[in-house]
């Protein structure tokens, strides 16, 4: 037992009965159980219990043995002045000033059922992929419970578009490009590609856009990738940002992308080329994504998005490839780019305007393929279904949020595991 378990039991009501009795053997009845309190002072306020045919308001103390009030010295607080129950787990001493005071102190272990606990020690206790795998059931996933988990990303989401807009005096169009570079970027050069994008002040991406050769060479003279002459192709880009830097005063500063542990196809010179590419062909980006209004009309803005030319028998600089064929965005891409950055950035902008849109953003989810990866593998192979990238993306955000955190006791599954604790 801890004490977060037993505020858990305590807050959502689970018990064996609710005929309660102090230590004494007095009936104590709960009116109300009061609220939970995540910050100083009892962890329960405004309660109310009837005891001795007097009801009495005021806050509750939890505890998992009794002498926890005196190691805790709460005695000598103010903030637990207005304490009318002592709740404990365990009742291993006498309190002088609860029984000279007449407060009440309930021992609760008669009244838990012993298969919370033990479900309890699985969830904490298990090294797997989820706390609950040994005794996970998909049928305990709640009715919404997708629905609820993209909402909640998507407000987590809107609230760093909101620092950004901020920092960049509400230019949306300057966010969602930093935001794409990001995309783009993947998981090894994400915060690289930010720092790129954000390196230059977005009115000279709108001015050098027309120009294809110009904004590869923005992005690659930022890079550090254009110090030498390796071939004919190189030496353009280099003339090209040489102009640029002098014309728009740009700082001289480089940030290096990795390539370490990348396939080819998604080496950062491919990924910045078509990055470039997409701003070169998608003049009205931004009003294109605003105004979507299902997945295939976002999908289009991006499917042509391929890396210029050069790029088609190189992966890297002077390098020739065997390999020849144009480097265009993949469909797996284009949805992940949609999933993490365009529908986030959709309904932020909605909610900037005061807009509802959660259920059209919903149904975006719901017609784009689930992802494959690691993760939605294993829940797959614990029989849950995921059809679309509702479910996919719903539970790659409750494994980070809640599973490899083991918030099991703020999870809706976990808690209906542990309240359904006879069904072992």
């Amino acid at each position: 037992m801890t004490e977060k378990l037993l505020q858990y039991l305590w807050n959502y009501k689970v018990f064996k009965h609710f005929d309660f009795k102090d230590i004494e053997g007095n009936s104590v009845e709960i009116l109300e159980f009061g609220k939970w309190n995540s910050d100083a002072g009892p962890d329960f306020l405004t309660g109310k219990i009837k005891f001795n045919n007097v009801i009495l308001a005021g806050n509750i103390e939890l505890h998992v043995k009794a002498s926890d009030w005196i190691f805790h010295n709460h005695s000598t607080d103010p903030n637990y002045k207005n304490i009318i129950l002592h709740v404990v787990f365990h009742n291993d001493t006498s309190i002088d000033e609860f029984t000279i005071n007449n407060i009440p102190t309930l021992e609760l272990k008669d009244y838990i059922d012993e298969n919370i606990l033990w479900k309890y020690e699985k969830l904490s206790g298990e090294n797997q992929f989820i706390p609950c795998e040994r005794i996970f059931d998909s049928k305990k996933i709640p009715v919404n419970f997708h629905e609820g988990n993209i909402l909640r990303k998507l407000e987590e989401k809107s609230m760093e578009f909101e620092q950004s807009l901020k920092q960049y005096k509400n230019n949306f169009e300057a966010v969602l490009f930093h935001s794409l570079a990001y995309s783009f970027g993947l998981k090894v050069n994400s915060h690289i590609f930010r720092q790129i994008a954000e390196s230059v002040d977005f009115s000279v991406i709108n001015k050098i856009r027309q120009n294809p050769y110009q904004l590869e060479a923005l992005l690659f003279g930022i890079s550090g990738w254009l110090e030498t002459d390796e071939d004919e192709q190189i030496k353009i880009w280099k003339r090209e940002f040489t102009f640029i830097k002098a014309k728009f005063n740009i700082l001289d500063l480089h940030f290096h992308p990795k390539f370490l542990r990348l396939r080819p196809p998604n080496f950062p010179t491919i990924r910045l080329s078509q990055l470039a590419n997409l701003y070169h062909q998608q003049q009205n980006i931004f009003s294109k994504v605003i105004t979507a209004k299902n997945s295939e009309e976002l999908f289009s803005i991006f499917k042509d998005s391929s890396a210029s030319e050069y790029w088609d028998n190189h992966f890297n600089f002077g390098k020739i490839s065997n390999s020849n064929y144009p480097k265009v965005v993949s469909k797996d891409f284009v949805d992940l780019i949609i999933l993490n950055t365009i529908l986030p950035l959709k309904y932020t902008y909605h909610k900037y305007h005061h807009e509802e849109i959660s259920e059209e953003i919903i149904s975006f989810y719901r017609t784009i393929a689930a992802e494959k990866n690691s993760v939605t593998k294993n829940w797959k192979n614990l029989g849950t279904s995921i059809p679309t990238a509702l479910e996919s993306q719903s539970l790659i955000y409750h494994y980070k949020s809640f599973c490899e955190e083991k918030n099991c006791l703020h999870c809706s599954i976990g808690f209906k595991i542990l309240k359904e604790s006879s069904n072992v």
